[in-house]
Formats: C-alpha cells, sequence, structure tokens
C-alpha cells in the first residue's frame, strides 16, 4: 500500500492526542449490514447520521411504539419493522452485522450485551449503561466477543474537545491542579415530579410491557414517561449527570487519561426515592497521571444551577462562566471549555498572544462504521467508554448517600468502606429481563 508524506503525518499527528486516523475498509465494496432498536428522538439522529455513510445499510427497524417509524421510513424507506428486538434479532439471523441501539437508558445494556453475544458489532447511545456494574459487563462483553463498540457521545470526536485535549496534553497551562464541570439542567427537570402520577391509558401502538423491560413494573402515565421524560426517573435515566456526563466529563478522561476514582462524594438538595435531585455537586478523587500537578485529582461535577467559583477561572470581571462546560485549573493557568465550543485561556494577559490550534473533527457515527468495516478499534469503545460510564454512575449512586465519602474498590466493583452501598451498584431486574454476568 503506497502511504504518501501527508497521510502519514495525518496519521501520526492524530495518534499522538490519542485519536488513530479512521481507516478505510480494505473492501471498499463491503456494506456494514445495521440493524437499528429506537427509531424516534436521538435514534432518529443516529441512525441519519450512521446512514449517511456510504457503506451502511439498514436491514431491520425496531421500535416499542409503532407509531414511531414514519421519519425514519422516510429517510430511509423499505426497512422491515419489528416491535420486539428479539423477535428481529432472531430473523434477521446472519443478514446483520452490527446494532444501534438508541433506547432509554434502563435497556441499553439488556439489548447490547444480546447483540454482542451474537457477534454483531454495537453503537450504544450515552450513557454506556444505567449502572455502574451493567457498566463493567458491557466493557467484559466487548473485550470477549471481539466486536467494535462505539458510545455516542458525539461530541468526543468534535474538533472543540480535541483541541482543548491537544492543549491539555502540549502542557499550555502546565500540570493541571483540579477540575470542575458543570450543566445546568435539574435532575428532574421534565416533570418536576418526586412520586409516580395517576395511571392513564396505554396508546395503542405502544407496548408498555416491552418499554418497561428491565425495569420495575410500574402503570403508564401520559406524557410522564414515554418518550422522553423517562430521563428523571431514577428506574429509567440517571439524571442531569447522566444525561450529560459523558459528554462533558469525556474530554477531561482522554486528555487526563483518567482511570477508576478512588472516592465519591456527592451533595444535593431535592432527593427523593423516585425521581433524581433538582441540583448537586460530586466530588471525586482520582489517582493522579502523567499530566496531572499531584498524586492525586480533584474533579468536582455540578448541576441544577450550581457552579464552581467565577473567580477559579481568572477570568475578566465582564465575563462569565458558560451554562455547562469544563474548567481545568492548571500550574500556569486555566482552560474553560464550554460544551460545545472552542476551549478558551486565562489570565486573558498571559495567552493574548498565544495562536489556538485547531484539531479537526470527524463523523463520531462514520467512525465506528468504518472500523467496523475494517476490524480496527474505535477511540470511544467500551473499553474507554465504560470506565467513563462507571464513574458517571458511581456519582448518582453518591447522590443517592449525601454526605458519605465511598472510597471505591474498582478491581473488586465494590465500595471497601461502605458494604451497604454496593446494592447501588446494580438494580433488581424484572423476571424475563434479567441479565447475566460475563464469564
Amino acid at each position: 500500500m503506497n502511504i504518501t508524506r501527508r497521510t502519514f503525518l495525518q496519521t501520526t499527528t492524530a495518534a499522538t492526542l490519542g485519536f488513530p486516523a479512521i481507516l478505510r475498509a480494505a473492501n471498499p465494496n463491503s456494506k456494514l449490514q445495521i440493524a437499528v432498536v429506537g427509531c424516534n428522538g436521538q435514534g432518529l439522529y443516529d441512525l441519519g447520521q450512521i446512514g449517511s455513510h456510504p457503506q451502511a445499510i439498514f436491514t431491520g427497524f425496531c421500535d416499542v411504539d409503532t407509531a414511531r417509524f414514519g421519519e425514519a421510513d422516510q429517510k430511509f424507506p423499505g426497512v422491515p419493522h419489528f416491535q420486539d428486538f428479539r423477535e428481529m434479532f432472531a430473523k434477521l439471523g446472519d443478514t446483520f452485522d452490527a446494532v444501534q441501539v438508541s433506547t432509554p437508558d434502563h435497556m441499553h445494556a439488556f439489548i447490547a450485551l444480546d447483540a454482542m453475544r451474537r457477534g454483531k458489532h454495537v453503537y450504544c447511545q450515552k450513557p454506556l449503561t444505567h449502572t455502574v456494574w451493567e457498566a463493567r459487563q458491557m466493557r467484559l462483553q466487548a473485550a470477549q466477543s471481539k466486536v467494535v463498540t462505539q458510545m455516542g457521545n458525539q461530541i468526543h470526536s468534535a474538533g472543540e474537545y480535541r483541541t482543548a485535549v491537544k492543549l491539555i496534553r502540549d502542557g499550555v497551562i502546565g500540570k493541571i491542579q483540579a477540575v470542575h464541570s458543570w450543566q445546568g439542567n435539574n435532575g428532574n427537570g421534565f416533570t418536576k415530579l418526586t412520586a409516580p402520577p395517576a395511571p392513564g391509558p396505554v396508546p395503542e401502538s405502544l407496548n408498555w410491557d416491552w418499554w418497561l423491560g428491565a425495569a420495575p413494573q410500574r402503570d403508564y402515565a401520559p406524557d410522564v414517561y414515554h418518550p422522553f421524560k423517562w430521563r428523571d426517573w431514577q428506574d429509567f435515566g440517571g439524571g442531569t449527570l447522566g444525561d450529560f456526563g459523558a459528554h462533558i466529563l469525556d474530554p477531561i478522561f482522554t486528555a487526563l487519561q483518567l482511570t477508576a476514582p478512588i472516592s465519591i462524594r456527592g451533595e444535593n438538595e431535592g432527593l427523593n426515592p423516585q425521581t433524581w435531585p433538582s441540583a448537586e455537586t460530586i466530588s471525586y478523587i482520582f489517582p493522579g497521571t502523567a499530566w496531572t500537578a499531584g498524586g492525586t485529582l480533584p474533579l468536582t461535577w455540578h448541576d441544577g444551577g450550581r457552579q464552581p467559583e467565577p473567580a477559579l477561572a481568572q477570568m475578566p470581571a465582564d465575563k462569565k462562566l458558560p451554562g455547562s462546560g469544563s474548567l481545568f485549573i492548571g500550574e500556569g493557568g486555566t482552560l474553560l471549555l464550554p460544551h460545545v465550543a472552542m476551549p478558551q485561556l486565562y489570565p486573558q494577559e498571559k495567552f493574548a498572544a498565544f495562536e489556538m490550534p485547531k484539531v479537526a473533527g470527524a463523523s463520531h457515527y462514520h467512525a465506528w462504521v468504518e472500523a467496523a468495516l475494517a476490524g480496527t478499534k474505535t477511540t470511544d469503545s467500551f473499553d474507554y467508554a465504560g470506565p467513563l460510564t462507571e464513574t458517571v454512575q458511581l456519582g448518582n449512586v453518591a447522590t443517592r448517600l449525601p454526605g458519605v465519602t465511598l472510597e471505591w474498590d474498582a478491581a473488586a466493583l465494590r465500595f471497601a468502606n461502605q458494604p451497604e452501598a454496593d446494592r447501588l451498584l446494580t438494580k433488581q431486574y424484572r423476571d424475563g429481563w434479567k441479565i447475566s454476568a460475563v464469564g
């Protein structure tokens, strides 16, 4: 194969940032046959992006609500419909190579694990799973099945985030002393409910039992769970941290090469047994890395209107922190990374003459298609996304035990000092929907 100097430089430059260049499949005429689970909302966007790749074709669409196929059919007419993904997998047999999973969080692991055990490549929406234990099983199964995987935090591949990673890796603000991340949404902001409302009639198009899947039994209520407000509820979603943590914490993990946290502590307001807190602060301590200033790194998550002190950013007095993003505090300055915009360096006078580099972005969706065709690895595969998701969901464990510092033993998948908290690492599965541990 002839490799030009330009191609070589592009490949090596990307690889030094932890973003391997994307290689085309050896056979340019090959196609990736994809089955989709979840065809509207985020699923519609996902299938549109994946389907825009010239070597991607869809062989099955599945949605528990048959009223939600219309727009997918307009984009890709003639794809067979299914209401039960298990029936789709069985009927398609060898006529699909890969699966897109774009369902509510509580069903990600059940569907994706089934697909991987069949030897299918998987693109799964963020957060990768609903619990810490599920995230560990997803990582282990992907490795065991030797399939190509990608988590759907598409901004991982955006130029803005990749530029921030380059700045941190280049040492522009020195080694990192602390990081703050935040998102303004309330954890139960879609419904403002703290208890299940009165039940109502289930739409004829919806199979409510299949929508519940692995979650505990509860009655349907209109405009409360399906199609989107499920994020508020602990049985189905992960609140603001579950929704945005896989996005906003991602460039921190990539830039600093973080592993598992040592400890986690949550503080919140508005906690109740059904929905997520209206506001919270999650304090993580991580082992230090080559990119951090000390032996440990404090990383603090804020949501529900909470933010770090603006003075920490060393911004001019007339500037405000963005509504969401991250602040890297370095030995030689700060890097403010809005969600999603180009990074900013402070103090302003120190970096006035600094020429901001721009790292090119790429299609997160096409990266997965091409890696699956070529048999290569993505930068957001489950061996990376699994530990990131574990961290996100550890925060959701800590917020349900406010004021308690949890010491995390990642290797043993347990809390070293609070064994009673281990029950929150997983959940109760309904009969018929249980997940088996990866052997």
